[in-house]
Protein backbone atom coordinates (compact mmCIF):
# COMPACT_ATOMS: atom_id res chain seq x y z
CA UNK A 1 0.00 0.00 0.00
CA UNK A 2 2.87 1.94 0.70
CA UNK A 3 4.84 1.61 -2.50
CA UNK A 4 1.76 2.28 -4.18
CA UNK A 5 0.36 5.14 -2.33
CA UNK A 6 4.10 7.01 -3.27
CA UNK A 7 3.66 5.41 -6.92
CA UNK A 8 0.42 7.54 -7.02
CA UNK A 9 1.74 10.41 -5.11
CA UNK A 10 4.70 10.81 -7.60
CA UNK A 11 2.35 10.15 -10.78
CA UNK A 12 0.30 13.09 -9.75
CA UNK A 13 3.28 15.60 -9.06
CA UNK A 14 4.80 14.48 -12.48
CA UNK A 15 1.48 15.06 -13.70
CA UNK A 16 1.32 18.83 -12.89
CA UNK A 17 4.83 19.41 -13.86
CA UNK A 18 4.23 18.51 -17.17
CA UNK A 19 1.20 20.09 -17.46
CA UNK A 20 3.56 23.59 -17.03
CA UNK A 21 6.47 22.84 -19.17
CA UNK A 22 5.93 23.61 -22.53
CA UNK A 23 4.67 26.87 -21.31
CA UNK A 24 7.70 27.48 -19.34
CA UNK A 25 10.63 26.03 -20.75
CA UNK A 26 11.42 28.58 -23.15
CA UNK A 27 11.95 31.72 -20.51
CA UNK A 28 14.68 29.01 -18.98
CA UNK A 29 16.44 28.32 -21.80
CA UNK A 30 16.50 31.88 -22.99
CA UNK A 31 18.00 32.84 -19.82
CA UNK A 32 20.60 30.59 -19.48
CA UNK A 33 21.88 30.68 -23.14
CA UNK A 34 22.93 33.81 -22.03
CA UNK A 35 25.00 32.05 -19.59
CA UNK A 36 25.62 28.13 -19.53
CA UNK A 37 27.11 28.36 -16.33
CA UNK A 38 24.06 30.16 -14.42
CA UNK A 39 23.79 28.16 -11.46
CA UNK A 40 19.73 28.35 -10.68
CA UNK A 41 19.95 28.36 -6.72
CA UNK A 42 21.63 31.33 -7.22
CA UNK A 43 18.80 33.08 -9.52
CA UNK A 44 17.30 36.23 -8.02
CA UNK A 45 14.06 35.48 -7.71
CA UNK A 46 12.53 38.12 -6.25
CA UNK A 47 12.58 39.82 -9.72
CA UNK A 48 11.90 37.03 -11.78
CA UNK A 49 8.29 36.35 -13.93
CA UNK A 50 6.85 33.51 -12.69
CA UNK A 51 6.97 31.16 -15.36
CA UNK A 52 10.43 31.32 -14.65
CA UNK A 53 10.26 31.13 -11.22
CA UNK A 54 8.05 28.02 -11.91
CA UNK A 55 10.69 26.61 -14.19
CA UNK A 56 13.23 26.80 -11.34
CA UNK A 57 11.20 25.46 -8.96
CA UNK A 58 11.05 22.41 -11.33
CA UNK A 59 14.53 22.21 -11.77
CA UNK A 60 15.48 22.24 -8.24
CA UNK A 61 12.86 19.72 -7.59
CA UNK A 62 14.42 17.01 -9.86
CA UNK A 63 18.13 18.30 -8.55
CA UNK A 64 16.87 16.75 -5.16
CA UNK A 65 17.27 20.54 -3.83
CA UNK A 66 13.55 20.89 -1.94
CA UNK A 67 14.64 23.62 0.06
CA UNK A 68 15.51 26.26 -2.69
CA UNK A 69 12.42 24.99 -4.93
CA UNK A 70 9.98 25.40 -2.35
CA UNK A 71 11.17 29.20 -2.40
CA UNK A 72 10.83 29.66 -5.83
CA UNK A 73 7.16 28.41 -5.87
CA UNK A 74 6.82 30.62 -2.60
CA UNK A 75 8.33 33.52 -4.50
CA UNK A 76 5.55 33.12 -7.21
CA UNK A 77 2.63 33.27 -5.03
CA UNK A 78 3.77 36.30 -3.16
CA UNK A 79 4.52 38.04 -6.08
CA UNK A 80 1.06 37.10 -8.19
CA UNK A 81 -1.26 36.26 -5.58
CA UNK A 82 -4.99 34.70 -7.06
CA UNK A 83 -2.83 33.95 -10.62
CA UNK A 84 -2.86 30.52 -12.51
CA UNK A 85 0.86 30.41 -11.82
CA UNK A 86 -0.02 30.83 -8.15
CA UNK A 87 -2.33 28.49 -8.07
CA UNK A 88 0.07 25.88 -9.10
CA UNK A 89 2.97 27.20 -7.12
CA UNK A 90 0.57 26.14 -3.82
CA UNK A 91 -0.08 22.65 -5.02
CA UNK A 92 3.93 22.12 -5.83
CA UNK A 93 4.59 24.12 -2.64
CA UNK A 94 2.16 21.89 -0.46
CA UNK A 95 3.98 19.03 -2.24
CA UNK A 96 7.65 19.67 -1.62
CA UNK A 97 7.50 20.76 1.91
CA UNK A 98 5.18 17.12 2.56
CA UNK A 99 8.08 15.50 0.81
CA UNK A 100 10.70 17.59 3.15
CA UNK A 101 8.76 16.77 6.42
CA UNK A 102 7.73 20.42 7.06
CA UNK A 103 4.12 19.51 7.88
CA UNK A 104 3.59 23.03 9.51
CA UNK A 105 4.40 24.72 6.11
CA UNK A 106 2.67 22.08 4.16
CA UNK A 107 -0.25 22.32 6.20
CA UNK A 108 -0.31 26.43 5.87
CA UNK A 109 0.23 26.09 1.93
CA UNK A 110 -2.61 23.31 1.44
CA UNK A 111 -4.85 24.66 3.38
CA UNK A 112 -4.47 28.11 1.56
CA UNK A 113 -4.87 26.35 -1.40
CA UNK A 114 -8.21 24.56 -0.41
CA UNK A 115 -9.52 28.24 0.77
CA UNK A 116 -8.70 29.86 -2.45
CA UNK A 117 -9.34 26.81 -4.80
CA UNK A 118 -11.98 24.17 -3.45
CA UNK A 119 -13.13 23.72 -7.04
CA UNK A 120 -10.20 23.30 -9.00
CA UNK A 121 -8.75 19.96 -10.90
CA UNK A 122 -6.27 19.61 -7.96
CA UNK A 123 -8.19 20.38 -5.03
CA UNK A 124 -8.56 16.16 -4.43
CA UNK A 125 -5.19 16.35 -4.72
CA UNK A 126 -3.73 18.68 -2.28
CA UNK A 127 -6.52 18.26 0.20
CA UNK A 128 -5.46 14.43 0.18
CA UNK A 129 -2.44 15.99 0.82
CA UNK A 130 -3.14 17.53 3.73
CA UNK A 131 -4.34 14.28 4.97
CA UNK A 132 -1.15 12.69 4.47
CA UNK A 133 0.80 15.42 6.10
CA UNK A 134 -2.01 14.93 9.60
CA UNK A 135 -1.07 10.97 8.58
CA UNK A 136 2.52 11.44 9.40
CA UNK A 137 2.24 13.26 12.21
CA UNK A 138 0.25 10.44 14.13
CA UNK A 139 1.78 8.85 16.94
CA UNK A 140 2.05 5.65 19.67
CA UNK A 141 -1.83 5.65 21.45
CA UNK A 142 0.48 6.15 24.30
CA UNK A 143 0.68 9.92 23.52
CA UNK A 144 -1.88 12.53 22.19
CA UNK A 145 -3.62 11.71 19.35
CA UNK A 146 -4.92 15.08 18.16
CA UNK A 147 -3.50 13.91 14.27
CA UNK A 148 -5.13 11.06 14.45
CA UNK A 149 -8.87 12.81 14.54
CA UNK A 150 -7.35 15.92 11.77
CA UNK A 151 -6.33 12.68 9.55
CA UNK A 152 -10.23 11.55 10.02
CA UNK A 153 -11.60 15.33 9.45
CA UNK A 154 -8.98 16.01 6.17
CA UNK A 155 -9.49 12.44 4.58
CA UNK A 156 -13.31 12.71 4.98
CA UNK A 157 -13.13 15.81 3.25
CA UNK A 158 -11.32 14.03 0.52
CA UNK A 159 -13.95 11.10 0.27
CA UNK A 160 -17.06 13.17 0.51
CA UNK A 161 -15.94 16.14 -1.58
CA UNK A 162 -13.88 14.32 -4.17
CA UNK A 163 -15.68 10.99 -4.41
CA UNK A 164 -14.35 10.12 -7.72
CA UNK A 165 -11.04 10.76 -7.06
CA UNK A 166 -8.01 8.28 -7.64
CA UNK A 167 -7.07 9.12 -3.38
CA UNK A 168 -10.46 8.04 -2.31
CA UNK A 169 -9.04 4.39 -1.39
CA UNK A 170 -6.23 5.58 0.34
CA UNK A 171 -8.40 8.31 2.14
CA UNK A 172 -10.45 5.48 3.43
CA UNK A 173 -7.17 3.46 4.83
CA UNK A 174 -6.05 6.46 6.34
CA UNK A 175 -9.66 7.16 8.32
CA UNK A 176 -9.65 3.89 9.60
CA UNK A 177 -5.88 3.34 10.51
CA UNK A 178 -6.78 6.96 12.21
CA UNK A 179 -9.76 5.62 13.90
CA UNK A 180 -8.08 2.72 15.31
CA UNK A 181 -5.68 4.36 17.27
CA UNK A 182 -8.61 6.71 18.91
CA UNK A 183 -10.05 3.47 19.89
CA UNK A 184 -6.54 2.42 21.02
CA UNK A 185 -5.70 5.18 23.12
CA UNK A 186 -9.11 4.84 24.77
CA UNK A 187 -8.71 1.33 25.57
CA UNK A 188 -4.96 2.37 26.93
CA UNK A 189 -6.40 5.06 29.35
CA UNK A 190 -9.52 1.90 30.23
CA UNK A 191 -6.92 -0.18 31.28
CA UNK A 192 -4.98 2.30 33.24
CA UNK A 193 -8.22 2.43 35.23
CA UNK A 194 -8.65 -1.22 35.11
CA UNK A 195 -5.16 -1.77 37.05
CA UNK A 196 -6.84 0.50 39.83
CA UNK A 197 -10.21 -1.37 40.11
CA UNK A 198 -11.63 1.68 38.89
CA UNK A 199 -14.30 -0.27 37.45
CA UNK A 200 -16.83 2.83 36.15
CA UNK A 201 -14.45 5.04 34.58
CA UNK A 202 -12.78 2.45 32.53
CA UNK A 203 -16.34 1.17 31.51
CA UNK A 204 -16.67 4.44 30.39
CA UNK A 205 -13.54 4.34 28.04
CA UNK A 206 -15.04 0.49 27.03
CA UNK A 207 -17.70 2.25 26.11
CA UNK A 208 -16.39 4.64 23.57
CA UNK A 209 -14.90 2.07 21.60
CA UNK A 210 -17.15 -0.40 21.52
CA UNK A 211 -20.17 2.38 20.38
CA UNK A 212 -18.06 5.04 18.66
CA UNK A 213 -15.36 2.94 16.69
CA UNK A 214 -17.16 -0.37 15.91
CA UNK A 215 -15.25 -1.34 13.00
CA UNK A 216 -11.84 -0.95 14.84
CA UNK A 217 -9.35 -3.69 16.03
CA UNK A 218 -10.34 -2.66 19.28
CA UNK A 219 -13.70 -3.80 20.19
CA UNK A 220 -13.16 -7.39 20.93
CA UNK A 221 -10.63 -6.46 23.90
CA UNK A 222 -13.28 -3.61 24.89
CA UNK A 223 -16.22 -5.95 24.91
CA UNK A 224 -14.34 -8.57 27.08
CA UNK A 225 -12.91 -5.49 29.22
CA UNK A 226 -16.86 -4.77 29.37
CA UNK A 227 -17.51 -8.72 30.99
CA UNK A 228 -14.31 -8.40 33.27
CA UNK A 229 -15.35 -4.79 35.17
CA UNK A 230 -18.56 -5.22 35.07
CA UNK A 231 -18.59 -8.68 36.69
CA UNK A 232 -15.94 -7.46 39.25
CA UNK A 233 -18.24 -4.77 40.38
CA UNK A 234 -21.38 -7.49 40.63
CA UNK A 235 -23.30 -5.96 37.57
CA UNK A 236 -23.33 -10.01 36.46
CA UNK A 237 -26.71 -9.09 33.52
CA UNK A 238 -24.17 -6.85 32.13
CA UNK A 239 -21.09 -9.04 31.73
CA UNK A 240 -23.50 -11.60 30.51
CA UNK A 241 -24.56 -9.51 27.96
CA UNK A 242 -21.19 -8.46 27.13
CA UNK A 243 -19.92 -11.84 26.55
CA UNK A 244 -22.76 -12.38 24.90
CA UNK A 245 -22.13 -9.62 21.95
CA UNK A 246 -18.77 -10.81 22.10
CA UNK A 247 -19.58 -14.70 21.42
CA UNK A 248 -22.06 -13.56 18.45
CA UNK A 249 -19.27 -10.92 16.90
CA UNK A 250 -16.03 -13.60 17.96
CA UNK A 251 -16.88 -16.59 18.77
CA UNK A 252 -13.32 -18.00 17.95
CA UNK A 253 -12.00 -15.52 20.06
CA UNK A 254 -9.65 -16.29 22.79
CA UNK A 255 -11.25 -12.62 24.39
CA UNK A 256 -14.22 -14.69 24.36
CA UNK A 257 -13.15 -17.84 25.38
CA UNK A 258 -11.61 -16.44 28.65
CA UNK A 259 -14.59 -14.33 29.42
CA UNK A 260 -16.80 -17.46 29.02
CA UNK A 261 -14.54 -18.54 32.01
CA UNK A 262 -14.67 -15.71 33.63
CA UNK A 263 -18.73 -15.87 33.82
CA UNK A 264 -18.54 -19.99 34.78
CA UNK A 265 -16.31 -19.67 37.39
CA UNK A 266 -19.28 -17.83 38.87
CA UNK A 267 -22.35 -20.13 37.87
CA UNK A 268 -22.89 -17.51 34.92
CA UNK A 269 -22.46 -17.79 31.56
CA UNK A 270 -23.44 -15.69 28.30
CA UNK A 271 -26.50 -14.47 28.06
CA UNK A 272 -28.27 -10.98 26.24
CA UNK A 273 -30.22 -8.69 27.85
CA UNK A 274 -32.03 -6.90 25.47
CA UNK A 275 -32.65 -3.65 27.43
CA UNK A 276 -29.28 -3.34 27.70
CA UNK A 277 -26.84 -0.34 25.96
CA UNK A 278 -24.34 -3.09 24.78
CA UNK A 279 -27.09 -5.34 23.50
CA UNK A 280 -28.00 -1.88 21.12
CA UNK A 281 -24.38 -1.55 20.48
CA UNK A 282 -24.04 -4.80 19.64
CA UNK A 283 -26.88 -4.78 16.68
CA UNK A 284 -23.97 -2.24 15.01
CA UNK A 285 -21.34 -4.47 15.11
CA UNK A 286 -23.62 -7.32 13.63
CA UNK A 287 -24.47 -4.63 10.56
CA UNK A 288 -21.05 -3.66 10.04
CA UNK A 289 -21.99 -0.27 11.08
Amino acid sequence: MAYARSDMMMKTARALLASVMVLSAGALISGCQSDPDIDITKLGFETDPPDVLYTQGLANMKAGNMAEAARKFDAIDAQNPFSEWARKALVMSTFVKYRQGRFDDALASGNKYMSQYPKSKDAAYVQYLVGLTYSKQIVDVTQDQRASQKTIDAMQAVVDNYPDSEYVDDAQAKIRFARDQLAGKEMQVGRYYMERKEYLAAISRFRIVVEKYPNTNQVEEALARLVEAYYAMGVVDEAQTAAAVLGHNYPDSQWYADSYKLLQSGGAEPRENKGSWIAAAGKKLLLGS
